[in-house]
């Protein structure tokens, strides 16, 4: 289902690009281009296909965007990436800091004890 609405989302994208540049420019309010009497309001301006292929484009896309976003929502994942570490409720200490610091059993400890055992090749001594 996410893969499929992430297409459609991604086809509208491209689309809605390729629509807005193909779009004259009106210039807008510095005076530029343009040309005389078509204003934004007149029934050439609001009947052009260009215009309303870009609204119903930027509704699919306000539409797919929203769609996404409820997906991820609703997906099963940690609320943290601290709740993803492996083992960090089992090896963390239980005792507290006395000193005042307040972080012992903390994320970092249990981490510390794990990077105990070298990981990753190992190069034999020299003889």
């Amino acid at each position: 289902m996410e893969t499929v609405v992430i297409v459609v989302h991604l086809m509208v994208v491209l689309a809605l690009v390729l629509v807005v540049l193909l779009q004259r420019s009106e210039g807008g309010a510095l005076g530029i281009g343009g040309g005389g009497g078509g204003g934004l309001m007149s029934s050439r301006g609001t009947a052009n296909v260009l215009t309303r292929a870009t609204a119903i484009l930027a509704v699919a896309f306000f539409a797919t965007s929203l769609t996404l976003s409820l997906i991820a929502k609703n997906q099963e994942r940690p609320a943290s990436i601290l709740d993803a570490v492996p083992g960090a409720a089992e090896t963390a200490p239980a005792t507290s800091d006395e000193s005042g610091a307040g972080g012992a059993g903390g994320i970092l400890d249990s981490l510390k004890g794990m990077s105990q055992e070298p990981s990753g090749p190992q190069v034999p001594t020299a003889q």
